[in-house]
């Protein structure tokens, strides 16, 4: 190699030297592999991608399994509460339409019973007052019979004049007129045990 050579290589490196500064903390080495690791690195991302992707559907695919089957369950029990409370219903109906009857057989029986009673006593009742009103037509001449209605048509004027009476003096209380009434009553009494003895002994009914 010639000297003019040699001076020119020299010049070469020394120029490559001045413009780069190979121990400048923002110079590095690229490694030899870093086109492989570049792609290595893409396809893993791209794998993870679709990994993910695949997982997401298969959980969106149990999601919406879960929830038919969820759904299918709440619509079987509420099928199963509608048929009992269904059942319940149709039983309680049928017990009401049961006691319905029966209630209305009770008070068609206790209504007969003293619809019967009730013409019954009607007619006793009847019977009765023609009784009394035939043995009272028989015995209107019989002096007792006619001594007692004078006493009661006389008492009932005269218990009636004194309490206007006492109404028109003010003198007219309860306690007035309980002791009328107890009056009343004892002269009733013993009116019937002279009128028993009466008929009895002297003037029998006829």
């Amino acid at each position: 190699m010639s000297a003019s050579e040699k001076g020119k290589e020299i010049d070469t490196e020394s120029s490559a030297s001045s413009l780069v500064d190979v121990d400048s903390p923002h110079v590095s080495s690229v490694p030899s592999d870093f086109e492989s690791q570049a792609t290595q690195t893409k396809t893993q991302a791209e794998r993870m991608a679709h990994e993910a992707e695949d997982k997401a559907r298969e959980n969106s695919a149990k999601a919406s399994q879960k929830t038919k089957e969820t759904a299918a369950e709440a619509d079987q029990k509420a099928s199963e509460a509608s048929s009992k409370a269904s059942g319940k219903a149709k039983e309680f109906s049928e017990y009401a339409s049961e006691k319905s009857e029966e209630l209305s057989r009770e008070a068609s029986d206790k209504y007969d019973k003293v619809k019967k009673s009730a013409a019954r006593n009607y007619r006793e009742g009847k019977e009765e007052a023609k009784e009394k009103g035939n043995e009272l037509s028989r015995n209107r001449d019989n002096p007792v019979v006619v001594g007692n209605a004078i006493i009661i048509g006389v008492g009932s004027v005269a218990l009636g004049f004194t309490g206007y009476q006492k109404y028109a003096k003010g003198e007219l209380s309860w306690q007035v007129a309980g002791m009328a009434a107890a009056a009343v009553g004892a002269f009733a009494i013993g009116d019937y045990y002279v009128s028993q003895y009466l008929f009895k002994n002297k003037y029998p009914k006829k």
